[in-house]
């Protein structure tokens, strides 16, 4: 799938004179994405949406064949950050309490006490999302939207910062289960990912040679500490944006509820998503104000999860992409 690219891709903070200093923040988005290079060829689009969500605290659903590296640059992403990393294999006998943990009784103290599962970490990568069956994936409604879990009327709130990181192949249905769109909805993006080209295949190989097998994680070193990125996570919501883009946004996700192609539009979830992401690629790029370009980079990732294409149309082969962007295109740009 082809991403779009905005004309503002190569601007930096040396371009303008920002109000806000992203310095520091631009300066370790770029050796994170050096460390990751290191290993990972071409896919810059998922990379950088990847840096994107980490900025805006949310999650991401990677979709792609396997061996397109969604596991791996997710584990080698959680490398660059000094925070907590847990893995977790869905399968589909997996329960809700292996994931969040449960009450065992404690011989000595003669009372239960809660035992956490693995998705008391920072950073989360779940396998193979979809291997788990509905009741599995309801364990995970809260923690995502609120960032606590409730187990025998008791709350546990998930140390921050937290995101989630899934992954699903989109051929193979056997075993499988569908996600619900309540639990897409809380994904801030779903990043498609293709196969590479000829030549970016022909770099694959060479750096696969290049390393000698070796453990590809313990090349990765450490760029930003925990508390760094709750202060650039704090500084993103600080990304100026005018008013008249805050209505371009709510624009969008209106007309996806309106349009003739789609059987479900997408919520005002959808809008806060657009404009949290749209911040996120601003400081990305180095800037502390939100361009149009930015939230048409944004729009297919956070929206194509979001809504469900009519049965006609997807009878017919249509893409949900493509509609995506007939409605993006079919906004004036606020000028």
């Amino acid at each position: 799938m082809e991403h779009y690219q905005p004309e503002n891709t190569n601007a930096t903070s040396a371009d303008f004179t920002n109000r806000i200093d992203l310095k520091p923040l631009h300066e370790k988005i770029n050796q994170i994405k050096g460390e990751i290079s290191k290993v990972i060829v071409s896919q810059e689009s998922m990379i950088n949406q990847l840096i994107v969500a980490l900025l805006s605290n949310g999650h991401v659903l990677l979709e792609g064949v396997p061996g397109v590296a969604k596991t791996i640059t997710a584990k080698l992403l959680a490398k660059t950050i000094d925070v907590g990393f847990s893995r977790i294999q869905f399968t589909p006998d997996l329960m809700p309490t292996d994931i969040l943990g449960t009450a065992v009784f404690n011989v000595k103290q003669t009372e239960f006490e809660f035992k956490k599962g693995p998705i008391f970490s920072n950073l989360i990568l779940i396998d193979e999302i979809n291997r788990a069956p509905a009741k599995t994936q309801s364990a995970l409604f809260e923690v995502m939207e609120e960032r606590q879990i409730t187990m025998d009327g008791n709350t546990y709130h998930m140390e921050e910062p937290f995101l989630v990181i899934a992954t699903q192949n989109p051929i193979e249905q056997e075993g499988t289960y569908r996600l619900p769109e309540a639990q897409l909805d809380r994904f801030l993006f779903k990043v498609n990912i293709g196969y590479p080209g000829l030549q970016e295949e022909i770099e694959i190989v060479k750096k696969q040679h290049q390393l000698h097998n070796d453990n590809k994680v313990d090349l990765i070193n450490t760029i930003i500490s925990a508390n760094e990125l709750k202060e650039y996570q704090q500084l993103i919501k600080k990304i100026i944006i005018e008013e008249k883009l805050l209505e371009y946004i709510a624009q969008i996700t209106v007309n996806t509820r309106e349009h003739r192609f789609l059987y479900l539009g997408a919520s005002p979830r959808a809008s806060i998503a657009l404009l949290n992401a749209s911040k996120g690629f601003a400081a990305l790029y180095g800037r502390d104000f939100v361009t149009p370009d930015d939230i048409k980079e944004a729009a297919n990732a956070v929206l194509c999860h979001r809504v469900i294409l009519s049965p006609e149309r997807e009878m017919e082969g249509m893409k949900v992409e493509e509609v995506i962007q007939q409605i993006v295109n079919s906004i004036e740009i606020p000028r």
